[in-house]
């Protein structure tokens, strides 16, 4: 007979993203709904090892809907890859009765879930997919993502007008070390004049070529977005790659965004959908639903087992990638 879940703990853990805050908010007013106890873990798998474990109640999440980061705080755990630190882990969740968990985070969050789900196959766990990358298979978009693609866009805007000014070709850095979805939203929206992603081999001649198309159309400035895991090397390379080839514009400049990207306030978009996640956990969690992580699919919920959000890759568009390159001539 599977055990009455009466209290289940959260925690965020990895890299921090727009829209936490708001799943922790739902998951929280969720579970008051259901009569639950609900219990926050501070910093991630690291503060489970340490026993920092406390009641959270209503009061504790109002007002932190529209907040930036995590609450509950965060944090990269090596101890958690020990048998000895998930051991220890689970015995402080079991000094503290807790009969669920919910963690919020990205891939490593959930590699971390489903060994510790192998070695204590008791403790159900649900994953919400909080990461500005959105490389998560199973779900159409993360908790994040759509912030960080709106600081970028923000931020090559105003570039914009300098590159217009100056006659100068720009490069400009955006996170993607396995994924070029922020480089490849922010290049349309931000009517770019290349990208370069990790999907795709683009050689520095081909973005030579592109550029060269622009140029015939007395476009006398550009800007690319590379995302930081393109083939090509670092953003730095290849500017001063293409500007051995090329010599049609005033100056060469690069721009890393970097760490911006993370933070903000979140989306109306990431907020709604982070709330709709952290909502259908506890529920998932209620109907006796395991080892899956809470994603959003054609605009319905879908629940996808850790190891096909893990190991598979989340397709890019390659209409859209396609679209992209036609635009940017």
């Amino acid at each position: 007979m599977e055990k009455e879940i009466k209290r289940i703990a959260v925690l965020t853990s990895g890299g921090d993203s727009p829209g936490m805050n708001a799943a922790v908010r739902a998951i929280v007013r969720n579970a008051f709904h259901n009569d639950l106890h609900i219990y926050g873990i501070m910093r991630g798998y690291e503060g489970m090892i340490d026993g920092n474990i406390r009641r959270l109640e209503t009061t504790d999440v109002s007002n932190i809907i529209h907040r930036g980061g995590t609450i509950l705080k965060t944090a990269r755990s090596k101890r958690f890859m020990t048998p000895e630190g998930r051991a220890q882990a689970y015995e402080n969740l079991v000094d503290n009765d807790i009969d669920a968990l919910i963690v919020v985070g990205g891939n490593g969050t959930f590699t971390g879930a489903l060994q510790f789900m192998k070695e204590f196959p008791q403790l159900p766990i649900v994953g919400l997919p909080g990461t500005i990358d959105n490389d998560l298979y199973g779900t159409d978009f993360t908790i994040g993502f759509d912030t960080a693609v709106n600081t970028a866009v923000e931020a090559v805007d105003r570039i914009r007008d300098t590159a217009d000014s100056h006659n100068r070709l720009f490069f400009v850095e955006v996170m993607g070390r396995h994924s070029g979805f922020i480089a490849l939203h922010t290049a349309i929206a931000g009517g770019a004049g290349g990208v370069m992603i990790p999907e795709e081999d683009t050689t520095i001649d081909d973005l030579v070529r592109l550029l060269k198309r622009g140029a015939k159309r007395s476009k006398l400035f550009s800007i690319v977005l590379v995302a930081e895991g393109n083939h090509m090397g670092t953003v730095y390379d290849i500017a001063d790659k293409v500007s051995e080839k090329i010599d049609l514009y005033d100056d060469i400049k690069v721009t890393v965004i970097g760490h911006l990207q993370r933070g903000g306030s979140p989306s109306t978009l990431d907020r709604v959908l982070a709330s709709v996640l952290g909502f259908n956990a506890v529920e998932a969690l209620l109907s006796g639903k395991s080892g899956v992580m809470v994603g959003i699919r054609n605009n319905n919920v879908y629940y996808t087992p850790f190891e096909e959000a893990i190991a598979k890759q989340k397709p890019l568009n390659k209409d859209l990638l396609r679209m992209a390159h036609i635009l940017a001539q």
